[in-house]
Parts: structure tokens; C-alpha cells; sequence
């Protein structure tokens, strides 16, 4: 369950703007109790589709993708509503390539038993994306998965993408870093606090 470690992304800086924008939005007027219109891209978020991840440093938001992987944003939905996320640690995260998480083993031997079939897309491994990890069998990626630091195009076709940071992506920058030497293994290494589905956040 672990990637080949090769290794920026200068693009799409205006729809990240929007998303952000969409996002703020979307919080200020939930704590509002008002509900966003259903008209225009500046309101297109969905709660659904949005998970919150708190880390040591903050909060990150990730927008899900159903659209390029409806399988795995259904079971990672799954597996964030059992609280199965809540605790795992970050167990390998390479400088300028990706944090890897999502095995109660930490050490990327584990998973939560269920393999699901790739869906892989033509969407690009940029800055925040996130993708899952997996063995050499296309189909057998599981639970864990790993957040991209920068452009890395020999993932692209090769990872299911399924969801991409769209706010605090500096939180995941200060996620402890592992050792070079040993292919980014991390001791004592820093973990996901908690990761909800935003629908959730006030159940």
C-alpha cells in the first residue's frame, strides 16, 4: 500500500480562488442558518462532498470528487462517518511529494479489508490533490491515501484521484516530514485529529 517516490503547480489559481470563496461563503451563511441558492459557480459547494480534517496546525477542507470516483468518495465517506480516520497517523510523508495516511497499521501495511476497482481519471496530480495509495494491482487500494505537495505528472492514470484541498493547504505544508533515507518513514509521526463529512459537523 505504498507509492514509487519520484518527484510545481502554478495553475488554476482562479477556480482555487472561487472555491475558497465558495467555501467561506457557504460557512458564513450555514452559521446564518440560511440556505446558499442553487445559481452560479461562487455557490457551488457541496457539504456532501466536503470533508474537514483537523490537524495539529488547523483545519482543512477537502473538496470530494463523485464525479471522477463515485466508488471511493462513497467509502471514504463510509469509513469518515465509522470514525475511522480519527487517530491515523501520517505514517510517511517524503519533502516535496505527498503525505501518506489512512492505515490503523501505520505503517503502510494496513487498510480497512475492503479493496476497491481503480478509477482512474485524467485529472492532474497538482498541488492538493488527493489520491489513493495502493499496491501494484490497480485494484487494490483500500483506505489509505496521500496528499500531494507539488505537480507530480507520473501519477497521473496510474491514482485514483478523488478529492483536492481547496482551503489549509498550509496545515498539511507543516506536517511532520519523514527521513529521505528510509522512502519518507516518519517516527513519531503526526496524525489526523479528526475528519468529518461537513453535513455531520452540527449531528
Amino acid at each position: 500500500m505504498t507509492l514509487t517516490n519520484s518527484s510545481t503547480d502554478a495553475g488554476h489559481f482562479g477556480t482555487k480562488l472561487r472555491r475558497a470563496v465558495a467555501g467561506i461563503l457557504l460557512g458564513v451563511l450555514t452559521a446564518l442558518g440560511l440556505r446558499a441558492p442553487d445559481t452560479g459557480e461562487a455557490l457551488a459547494a457541496d457539504p456532501e462532498n466536503t470533508l474537514l480534517m483537523d490537524l495539529k496546525d488547523g483545519q482543512v477542507v477537502i473538496e470530494m470528487r463523485p464525479d471522477l470516483a463515485p466508488r471511493h468518495v462513497a467509502r471514504i465517506k463510509e469509513l469518515v462517518r465509522q470514525g475511522f480516520y480519527d487517530g491515523l497517523t501520517f505514517h510517511r510523508v517524503s519533502r516535496g511529494f505527498m503525505a501518506q495516511t489512512g492505515d490503523p497499521n501505520g505503517d503502510g501495511t494496513g487498510g480497512s479489508g475492503v479493496k476497491l476497482d481503480a478509477e482512474f481519471s485524467s485529472e492532474p496530480h497538482v498541488r492538493g490533490t488527493l489520491s489513493m495509495a495502493r499496491g501494484e494491482h490497480p485494484d487494490s487500494a483500500d483506505s489509505q491515501f496521500f496528499i500531494v505537495f507539488s505537480r507530480t505528472r507520473h501519477l497521473d492514470n496510474q491514482y485514483t484521484v478523488w478529492g483536492k484541498v481547496i482551503d489549509g493547504m498550509e496545515h498539511v505544508g507543516k506536517i511532520k516530514r519523514g527521513d529521505d533515507d528510509r522512502d519518507g518513514a516518519v517516527d513519531d509521526p503526526d496524525s489526523i485529529l479528526r475528519l468529518r463529512v461537513a453535513t455531520d459537523v452540527k449531528k
